[in-house]
């Protein structure tokens, strides 16, 4: 299926770069600096403590659902307290947590064809999550960054996506959301009038039976062959 793109919004989490080991890593590091600096906090809530109380924190604040970064700052603020360690360490405690949380370890499909679908297109990072493109260091590849916490909702939602396409000037049947979430990045792209491409790396069955995203494929590198395939320009008749 070829149709025209003029624009990429793109995930990032487990689209890019898989989520799990940088969460687990960032649970480690967290915990040895609290070791460190805040040892009573460290002591009454070791990681799956620490786990817990970030659960009770996110259910408290549905209302900072799309707003990750401060939800993870009130969590260490209320562990702090609970424990009796100063709560003004929470800034260098997220500090912390916010560094590891930019190392990733990318797929290694993702930068050739970054570059690649870059030199296409105009792309714009879609994301519920609080990655930081420049800390990253993929930031020249996009035209711009727009997160849930910025634009005050979050993916499904039709508004985040029409506020990329806003900023690419660009109505939504022109602009292209790649993922690899089902019902965040495919579904929600597909009711905000986008076209969908579905990353799907696990080989996972789509659920649906009255949508289907418009492209599928296993890998980023699939996708930009079929951009280059899709953008070139047709053959001469002789």
């Amino acid at each position: 299926m070829h149709f025209p793109v003029r624009a990429i919004t793109l995930d990032l989490d487990d689209t890019l770069w898989p989520f799990a080991p940088i969460g687990a890593r960032v649970e480690r590091v967290l915990d040895a600096w609290l070791h460190e600096h805040c040892p009573r906090t460290a002591q009454r809530f070791p990681i799956e403590a620490m786990r817990e109380l970030r659960g009770q924190v996110f259910a408290e604040r549905p209302d900072l659902a799309h707003d990750l970064s401060q939800l993870r700052r009130l969590s260490l603020v209320r562990a702090m307290e609970l424990s009796g360690d100063d709560p003004l360490h929470a800034d260098a405690a997220f500090e912390i947590f916010y560094a590891e949380r930019n190392r990733v370890e990318f797929y290694d499909d993702a930068l050739p064809a970054l570059a690649r679908l870059a030199a296409r297109v105009p792309l714009g990072a879609l994301s519920n999550g609080n990655a930081d493109l420049a800390r990253v260091g993929i930031a020249a590849h996009f035209v711009f960054q727009l997160g849930a916490r910025e634009h005050g909702a979050a993916k499904p939602a039709a508004s985040i996506f029409h506020a990329a396409c806003a900023r690419f000037a660009h109505a939504p049947v022109d602009v292209l959301h790649v993922g690899d979430d089902i019902e965040m990045d495919v579904v929600g792209a597909y009711r905000a009038g986008l076209r969908s491409c579905w990353i799907n790396r696990e080989s996972m069955r789509w659920p649906h039976e009255t949508l289907r995203p418009d492209l599928e494929f296993t890998s980023l590198a699939e996708l930009a062959d079929w951009l280059d395939a899709a953008q070139s320009p047709e053959p001469i008749a002789a």
